[in-house]
């Protein structure tokens, strides 16, 4: 690809815009399309807060792109004006010390990545907002903490389009090839964009958009989110004090962030919920689910017991079958890229998988085969946490 060669990107979405923006930054001429706007309300980008941290067990690839995500994030909080990234750190615990925790370990040492191992006491000790009653171990990162997910991509997207990038509101249809390739796609207001390469990264509409291909191999998943507000004046609930967190819980996830900018002290279970469709799930919190994450608080988090709920928020994953990521050419369009997949765990990745998207495209990084087509199977069992 020469400079003046032109890219559309169509989902202005974290995976989306890192794209469009490290494209843009090597000097191509770049389209961005999306049509709700950069981290809309019913995004999985969209919404407050995102953990980032570098622990995946085993899975030394998400280790490595969480960490190299990092600097790219802070870079862009310390031009942001508000604070993209905050970092109170991040503590993962579980009642006993799984493969998952000592190989989380061994790939930070290969990798040379600071992470401290604790055990309940001294968990109990460090952070003492949390009852840490049958807990074994825990693995703490002081380097990470909580990303902003609406103001991030938002930020992001306007320093695009102030560096040159355009950006059109509106909403692709089903692209149609011809002879291998596709030379333009058009918008459900009959507007037609040409371009010599494409990039689909559309989340949760990715499947919608592909449906013969991708609608069972990526399928969204209602998800819960609960904001609670501390007890008034009382500092260790904020993040000076209060790490992000995730109790493993025997392998029913749970996590949590704390009192970000006076938003409430943030809950969610990690458990897949329902499959649903993003134009049409009803977007009102259940009774059910807000019961299910107030009997975890009050059993973990007694300080917070009858803590009034300030805010819920119902989103979604987009789950590939098996968590990995999808950065892949369409096998039936040469020249264009499908990237996806993020499984409730991608946003802390968003600039690697920008970066890696960019240099597939431009035939400048080999494929990661994790990360392919193949790789994605109509049944679903998630194996990256």
């Amino acid at each position: 690809m020469g400079s003046k060669d032109h890219v559309a990107v169509i989902g202005a979405g974290v995976f989306g815009a890192w794209c469009a923006h490290h494209l843009n930054s090597a000097g191509h001429k770049v389209t961005l399309v999306d049509a709700h706007g950069p981290a809309h309300a019913r995004a999985s980008s969209g919404g407050e807060s995102r953990l980032t941290r570098a622990g995946y067990g085993k899975d030394a690839i998400y280790t490595r792109m969480a960490h190299d995500s990092l600097a790219q994030w802070k870079a862009l909080s310390a031009v942001s004006g508000l604070p993209i990234f905050h970092p109170h750190g991040v503590v993962f615990f579980g009642a006993t010390e799984e493969d998952y925790f000592r190989d989380a370990v061994r790939v930070h040492a290969e990798l040379g990545l600071p992470i401290e191992r604790l055990d309940g006491r001294q968990l109990a000790r460090k952070f003492p907002m949390i009852d840490f009653t049958g807990v074994a171990v825990g693995l703490y990162e002081p380097g990470f903490g909580a990303l902003m997910a609406r103001r991030s991509v938002q930020t992001l997207v306007d320093r695009f389009v102030r560096a040159g990038g355009s950006y059109v509101h509106g909403a692709a249809r089903t692209p149609e090839p011809a002879n291998g390739r596709l030379d333009h796609i058009t918008l459900a207001s009959g507007e037609k964009i040409a371009a010599d390469r494409f990039v689909f990264a559309l989340g949760p509409w990715l499947p919608k958009l592909f449906p013969a291909l991708l609608g069972k191999r990526i399928v969204a998943t209602r998800q819960e989110v609960f904001f609670f507000a501390p007890p008034a004046g009382d500092p260790r609930f904020l993040p000076a004090a209060m790490p992000g967190w995730a109790d493993f819980n025997q392998g029913d996830i749970y996590y949590g962030f704390p009192d970000l900018e006076s938003r409430g002290v943030k809950f969610a279970h990690d458990a897949h919920g329902a499959v649903v469709d993003p134009d049409t799930q009803d977007r009102r919190p259940s009774k059910e689910a807000l019961a299910d994450v107030i009997a975890f608080r009050d059993r973990r988090f007694p300080l917070l017991r009858g803590a009034p709920l300030t805010e819920a928020r119902v989103c979604q994953y987009e789950n590939s079958s098996n968590g990995d990521f999808l950065i892949d050419f369409h096998p039936e369009m040469s020249n264009a890229l499908l990237v996806g997949g993020g499984s409730g765990h991608g946003f802390k990745h968003g600039p690697e998988v920008g970066r890696h998207a960019a240099g597939r495209l431009l035939g400048t990084l080999p494929a990661e085969p994790r990360f392919s087509l193949a790789t994605k199977s109509e049944t679903h069992n998630r194996e990256v946490h």
